[in-house]
Formats: C-alpha cells, structure tokens, sequence
C-alpha cells in the first residue's frame, strides 16, 4: 500500500472511532447531530448568494451537504476505505494527496463536532449556547486547518477540471463502481469535479468561503 493511501485508511479509522463512539453513547451522538444540524442551517444562511447562484450555486451545495452535511457518511466511507488501494494504482499521487486532505478534513469536522457535543448540556441549541461552544471547545489552530484544508480541496477539484484524462478516469469507472457497489464514492467524485467545472474558475467562490470563514473564527473564538 502506498503512503498516501496508508494516510487515507489511517484517517478514516480515526472517524470510524469517533461515530463508535458517539453510537455507544445516545445523548452524546444526539448532540453531534444536533450540531451537525445546526451548522449545516448557518452555511446554508452564510453561503445563500452562493447557492442561488447559476454559477456557483452547485459547487456550494457540493460544499454543504457533501463536505459539511448532517448525513451518515459511513457508507461512503467504508466505500473509500475498499477501494482505497485500487486508487492508489490509477489515480495520480497528487489526486491521492487531495483524497487525502479530503480525509483529513472529514475527521477533523467529526473530532470538532464531537468536541461541540460534549461542550453542550443538551441537543436544543441555539447561537448562544452554539458560540458558547465555540468557544469553550477553542482550538483555533484546528479551526484555521480545517478552512485550510476546506480550500486546498477547492483549489485542487478546480485544477483537476482542466485534467483531461481525469474526468475520462471517472466516466469509465461508472459502470464498474455500480457494479462492485461503490456507487456512492463513485456519485461523490464525479459530482466534485462536474459541480467545479460548471464554474469555470472558483477563485472568487473560494475567496467568499475563506473570508466568511475567518470572520466566522475570529468573531466565534474572540468573543465578539
């Protein structure tokens, strides 16, 4: 197995922990969805102009209910983690590399979201008891990689769309992933490049994402 794709089954056995562990406990995973929830309700009042946007409109919908959604992702990820190996030997390391971020941002939101969970008395929340959160779990330098990685996923699907043999990649792994039942990774990765392509260039979606993000930091973490 190559290092990237040893990178990948590492992290996403570190989200396997985290939905273990918020299933063995019913308050706990009632509160991760809660928050899940909640924030998925703030992006998509963040990001409106975005979404009702011809030409961004789904590329932030991408971001938000494949990235960022309140959705059991554990059947994607157990597609992820099957095929894992087989990327490794037709996609490029620099694809892997971007899979691999992908991965590490998946399991940082899921480690935060937790964290928010056991920051909470209960699954009623609202934006006090939210930023209240925020602010008791901190952990600012994990917020800024989690934007960071947010947008080098962005920045890479936007080169990806200029890659020919790429998207020729994925169209032929269609029927095959239907087949062996990787349908929903299959979904995943052709609607990231298509959803980028559409835009012809997301510079200016990305600039909007990262500056509300960081407002969104400061403002949360400082307390204003």
């Amino acid at each position: 197995m190559t290092p990237w794709a040893k990178t990948i089954v590492s992290r996403l056995s570190r989200v396997h922990d985290l939905r273990r562990e918020n299933e063995a406990n019913s308050a706990l995973g009632a509160r991760v969805q809660a928050v899940k929830q909640f924030q998925h309700a703030r992006f998509a009042h963040d990001y409106s102009e975005l979404l009702g946007s011809p030409r961004h409109g789904d590329a932030a919908r991408f971001f938000l209910d494949e990235l960022y959604g309140p959705s059991d992702f554990a059947a994607r990820d157990a597609e992820f983690e099957r095929v894992v190996p087989w990327m490794a030997r037709v996609l490029p390391d620099e694809v892997m590399r971007t899979i691999a971020d992908l991965i590490e941002l998946h399991a940082l939101s899921e480690e935060l979201d937790q964290q928010m969970a056991f920051a909470l008395s209960s699954a009623a929340i609202d934006e006090q008891s939210y930023r209240g959160a925020w602010r008791m779990v901190g952990r600012r330098a994990d917020r800024e990689r989690q934007l960071a990685l947010l947008l080098a996923t962005g920045r890479a699907l936007d080169r990806y769309t200029h890659v020919r043999s790429l998207a020729l990649t994925l169209r032929l792994m269609r029927a095959p992933a239907q087949a062996s039942g990787l349908g929903r990774l299959q979904a995943f990765l052709e609607a990231g490049l298509t959803t980028f392509s559409g835009m012809h260039g997301a510079d200016e979606f990305l600039a909007v994402v990262e500056a509300n993000e960081t407002r969104v930091i400061n403002d949360f973490l400082d307390g204003k």
